[in-house]
């Protein structure tokens, strides 16, 4: 993801600050998830720590990742087989705390040893307290890296130890000709969806496209524009869903129903776009809810059936 369209001006100024001598101590690296901010992350440290004329291995021992730990002991072992494995919601304190006994001792190869944390939104409150104190005496030598998809969420005084690098989204027209290359295979339509889903994230569109959303988007399109007195396109919806789609799923699918509120607003008609704006916020307060909630999916695609329907205009004003 290193080289996706949108990291030009960041390296610019890793390099710049890196060719300086003048190496800032922690970075905040910022954006939207799916933009590669953590693929970018391992490239710059390994820059950071490359010696001249020192061997760099493939597993470098001046480069230590944090990140959310498998969930229980049988996704460990999915993780040590190389397979997909669901991760704890929190890095802890204890965490942290492991990696700064680390930084006590003098980096492996060469002088300097990366920190990278990711995402730095998954931290606990006391893990954040515990870093801060590294950032305000940082050891010598050392130099953080915090991925971020939300850098709100971070305390102030975080962010005012750390530089950002914010990464930028991508337009449509850099989007399509991506996925037309990495999703060769997906319809025109389900890219079409992808697209307008995935907010300017490559990474976003991409999962998107896996969930083979096109039909999903033209159902969705018809609920606002059509209305539905008799529930049949809502049922269409629940169908496409499917009875037990997962949380991957269910997720796509709401960014999916937002993204539709959201291309439409501009050109709605003036009496339309009050009840656009107040199906997105239903729509957005739904999203928070459903990684907590286990909604059942057929209500949830009623409920989103139901706030598409609630921003159409009445047949007798269209």
């Amino acid at each position: 993801m290193t080289g996706l369209i949108g990291h030009a001006e960041p390296w610019r100024e890793w390099r710049a600050a890196l060719a300086s001598g003048r190496m800032h101590h922690a970075w905040i690296l910022a954006g939207r998830q799916g933009l590669g901010k953590a693929g970018f992350a391992l490239a710059a440290a390994r820059e950071l720590v490359a010696e001249p004329g020192v061997p760099q291995p493939g597993l470098h021992p001046d480069i230590i990742v944090l990140e959310p730990l498998p969930a229980n002991e049988d996704e460990a072992r999915k993780r040590d087989e190389g397979k997909p494995y669901a991760t704890k919601r929190n890095i802890s304190v204890d965490q942290v705390r492991q990696i700064q006994h680390r930084l006590t001792t003098r980096p492996t190869l060469g002088t300097r040893r990366a920190i990278v944390i990711d995402p730095a939104d998954d931290l606990e409150k006391s893990a954040v307290n515990a870093l801060l104190k590294s950032l305000e005496e940082p050891p010598a030598g050392c130099v953080f890296l915090l991925v971020t998809h939300r850098p709100g969420r971070l305390l102030p005084t975080i962010r005012s130890r750390c530089r950002t690098l914010r990464f930028p989204t991508l337009t449509a027209a850099d989007l399509g000709p991506l996925l037309a290359r990495l999703a060769p295979r997906a319809t025109e339509a389900t890219r079409a969806a992808a697209i307008a889903a995935a907010d300017g994230s490559p990474g976003a569109a991409l999962g998107f496209v896996e969930q083979e959303l096109g039909a999903l988007h033209a159902i969705m399109l018809r609920l606002l524009h059509e209305g539905d007195e008799h529930f049949v396109l809502r049922g269409e919806l629940a169908a496409e869903i499917g009875a037990r789609p997962d949380r991957e799923r269910q997720l796509a699918t709401l960014d999916l129903a937002r993204a539709v509120l959201v291309e439409s607003v501009c050109t709605a008609p003036g009496p339309q776009q009050p009840r656009i704006i107040e199906a997105h916020a239903a729509l957005a307060t739904l999203t928070a809810q459903a990684p907590t909630y286990n909604y059942d999916p057929g209500l949830l695609a009623m409920e989103i059936g139901g706030l598409l329907v609630s921003a159409a205009l009445p047949r007798e004003a269209a």
